[in-house]
């Protein structure tokens, strides 16, 4: 059943988030840990390294799995992984070889199960919408980040794009710099783009490398 929330309770009531520095603050603020974000960018862009750096970062909050969908246990993801040096994670993530989103969704309700749960890619979990929501909904605790391939500059797809509209973290990878918009960011901050590959981005971006092109 649906809660009822005076004003005073609502307000009072204490709401974990995770306390972000540097250049993940500036991408993102303080987001919260449960909720849904989404990655998306053409194959290339640096979307998979900027997704093992994030992930890596993440460990300082909460059990992490990566769950690739897509490539499995492939040689590509392994040197992402060697790249972020993901050895310095060990025992505070794991990586899910083609897991099936019903094997997943019932390991998330066993104890000590993971927070924060990385699935590449949205377009291969073969979920509709309605799917997504109930996962949601199974796990409100947990935090799902989806990867997303992508058509142009939006998500690829109709489950996709509704995802991006539901997500808290809104997170476009495009010439190895990831840019976002986030509901967490605090009050008057102005963010910045993160830049995966400096000298790769920097010759794609130039003097805009650290302007934000994502519309408010």
């Amino acid at each position: 059943m649906a809660k009822i929330l005076g004003v005073q309770q609502f307000l009072s009531s204490k709401k974990k988030s995770m306390d972000f520095e540097g250049a993940w603050y500036d991408l993102l603020g303080r987001p919260a840990l449960k909720g849904s974000w989404i990655i998306w960018g053409a194959s290339g862009s640096g979307k998979t390294s900027f997704a093992c750096r994030l992930c890596k970062y993440l460990t300082n909050f909460g059990r992490v799995a990566y769950n690739s969908l897509e490539e499995g246990d492939s040689l590509s993801l392994q040197r992402s992984f060697e790249d972020v040096n993901m050895m310095e994670v060990s025992g505070k993530l794991v990586l899910l070889d083609q897991m099936p989103m019903e094997e997943l969704s019932e390991k998330l309700t066993m104890r000590k199960s993971w927070d924060i749960v990385l699935i590449d890619s949205i377009q291969y979990t073969g979920m509709n919408y309605t799917q997504y929501k109930r996962l949601r909904q199974k796990h409100p605790g947990k935090l799902f980040v989806f990867i997303s391939h992508a058509k142009g500059s939006n998500p690829d797809g109709k489950v996709a794009e509704k995802v991006m509209y539901d997500s808290g973290c809104k997170i476009y990878v495009e010439g190895f710099r990831a840019d976002a918009k986030s509901r967490y960011l605090d009050k008057g901050q102005e963010h910045k783009p993160f830049v995966i590959w400096e000298e790769r981005a920097s010759l794609y971006w130039g003097d805009q490398l650290y302007k934000s092109n994502m519309e408010e």
